[in-house]
């Protein structure tokens, strides 16, 4: 609550434009505090929020005046490879997923950054690497686990509350408060990928291209377009540091020839002219945190380091 010294930093999210002022923050550690929340908040009258990674660019996981859950401790991952299914706490990140996941060759369709939170991006669709052949991430979705208004647990499935989990699928959230997710566990290992830079004069033939390419391109191969200021630091030249600049973010899975085929630049001028930074061969488990750290450099120069091992992506791939 206000005036307590971790107050601040319980509040901040990732925009760093959000500045809310709730009245109470609840760090939840299990279910139980999830239930005394929501049945105090209904009780009180106060507006409710939920955080999970706090990623989202609207800050809706805070608000001003009221109660917010905060699920950052209820953070775990179990994985069932025989069953290949993936259990995980509302508090958990993309990282922690693609960690867990990686030891059993298995991943969960998910995002682009590994600091998104697995409980916002899920129940607001998920577009990621995986999703041309998996489908999106609440296409994977299993059950979830979530407290009702009234206080009550209940488990929401295809077998169990079926049309409470048709809402969540279909319409994402204010249903309930999610606690946990069961998801299906696809076969996923080693990527290549890397990103296709060109000067912002060539953006809308390169739009114009990408969308004729990727309507033909194979299930495997992913990429999303994008408009970006260069990072100041290594894969990137020094002589593009902080420019402006489009580009094509692209992954496909290493499936031996197939998967440097696809990565390459051979067969079209438009491509032959990028500044191709790749392909790299990389571990999915590693992908959206290198992509993660390269987007988020301070500008001024510092290392870019993987958020998870604090080495510099190269090391880590």
């Amino acid at each position: 609550m206000p005036g307590d010294p971790s107050y601040d930093t319980a509040r901040r999210v990732y925009n760093a434009m959000i500045d809310r002022r709730p009245r109470l923050i609840a760090r939840c550690a299990d279910v139980a505090d999830v239930m005394a929340a929501v049945t105090f908040a209904r009780e009180h009258k106060m507006l409710l929020s939920i955080r999970g990674g706090g990623h989202n660019a609207g800050g809706l996981g805070v608000c001003d005046d009221g109660l917010v859950i905060d699920f950052s401790p209820m953070n775990y991952v179990r994985v069932d490879p025989k069953r290949r299914t993936v259990q995980v706490g509302c508090g958990a990140l993309w990282r922690d997923v693609d960690h867990a996941t990686h030891a059993f060759g298995l991943a969960v369709p998910s995002g682009i950054i590994s600091t998104t939170g697995v409980a916002g991006l899920t129940l607001g669709g998920g577009i990621g690497y995986l999703t041309r052949r998996y489908g999106l991430t609440i296409d994977n979705l299993l059950a979830v686990e979530m407290v009702l208004a009234d206080g009550r647990v209940v488990t929401a499935s295809a077998k169990e509350n079926s049309d409470l989990f048709w809402a969540v699928r279909v319409r994402g959230g204010n249903f309930g408060v999610v606690t946990s997710f069961l998801f299906k566990g696809q076969p996923a290992h080693t990527h290549y990928g890397g990103p296709m830079l060109w000067p912002m004069e060539d953006a809308a033939e390169m739009m114009r291209w990408y969308r004729e390419f990727i309507a033909k391109a194979p299930d495997d191969v992913y990429g999303f377009f994008a408009f970006l200021t260069v990072p100041p630091g290594p894969p990137f030249p020094g002589h593009l540091h902080n420019k402006k600049m489009c580009g094509i973010v692209c992954a496909t899975p290493d499936r031996s020839r197939r998967g440097r085929k696809c990565s390459s630049r051979s067969g079209d001028s438009r491509l032959r002219r990028s500044i191709w930074l790749g392909p790299f061969r990389i571990r999915y488990s590693k992908l959206c945190t290198t992509v993660s750290i390269r987007r988020a450099s301070n500008g001024i120069g510092r290392p870019i380091l993987c958020v998870r091992c604090q080495t510099k992506p190269s090391r880590c791939m």
